[in-house]
């Protein structure tokens, strides 16, 4: 015997290949998202892990702005989302208003304190 039957590339069954966004368990197309910044990027070099996680990202935010243009659309009594519900959660979440703010300059206006960003040891 050769030994052939414990190695993985003479299996029988061979492994169906999957996404990378099946992979990650993502809704959004990771390879459109990679494909998009390869080529409109200014970056010589990206990791693999760039598309994924910005993908998540996106993903994440999209699930939480329709989610709350969804409560929006039920308080009027609407089976639909509409662009107006839509905009009107974003303006009654402070932080998706300070996502989408035109001004670069804008702060957001938080409630109590600024979270610590320094780490002392």
């Amino acid at each position: 015997m050769t030994g052939r039957s414990n190695c993985p590339r003479f299996s029988r069954y061979k492994k169906r290949p999957s996404s990378r966004s099946a992979r990650a368990e993502l809704q959004f197309p990771v390879s459109l998202v990679d494909h998009l910044l390869r080529k409109r990027s200014h970056v010589r070099r990206l990791s693999v892990f760039t598309p994924i996680f910005l993908t998540g990202i996106l993903e994440y935010l999209t699930y939480n702005l329709l989610e709350l243009a969804g409560k929006e659309a039920e308080k009027e009594g609407d089976v639909e989302i509409i662009p107006e519900h839509v905009e009107r959660a974003v303006d009654n979440n402070q932080l998706l208003s300070f996502l989408f703010l035109s001004d670069a300059n804008a702060t957001p206006q938080t409630r109590g304190e600024m979270p610590h960003t320094r780490h002392e040891c």
